[in-house]
C-alpha cells in the first residue's frame, strides 16, 4: 500500500488497507413514482430488488415512472395512452 511522505520524505502516515463505500441514486425531478407511489431509490411493487431491472423512464412531457408501473398503465389504456399525471399524450423521451 502507499504511503504519505512530506518534502523531507518521512512518512506521515501509512495506509495500510482500504474499504471503499459507494451509494447510488436515480436522478429524477421527483423522490417517488406517480403511479405505485414507491420510492424511485426502490423499485416497483413487481421487483425484489432496486437498480438496472427496475429502471426509470421519462416521458416528453417530464414526468417519471418506474418502468413497469408506467408499461402497465398504458396497458390498461386502450384508447388513448396518456400520461397518468398530466393526460397528455404519452411518449417515451429519447
Amino acid at each position: 500500500m502507499p504511503s504519505v511522505s512530506n518534502v523531507n520524505n518521512q512518512h506521515l502516515f501509512h495506509l495500510s488497507g482500504w474499504i471503499g463505500v459507494a451509494t447510488w441514486r436515480w436522478v429524477a425531478n421527483d423522490d417517488s413514482c406517480g403511479i405505485c407511489r414507491m420510492a424511485f431509490d426502490g423499485c416497483c411493487p413487481d421487483c425484489k430488488i432496486p437498480g438496472d431491472d427496475c429502471p426509470l423512464v421519462w416521458g416528453k412531457c417530464s414526468h417519471v415512472f418506474h418502468m413497469h408501473c408506467i408499461l402497465k398503465w398504458l396497458n390498461s389504456q386502450l384508447h388513448q395512452q396518456l400520461c397518468p399525471m398530466c393526460r397528455q399524450e404519452w411518449q417515451f423521451k429519447e
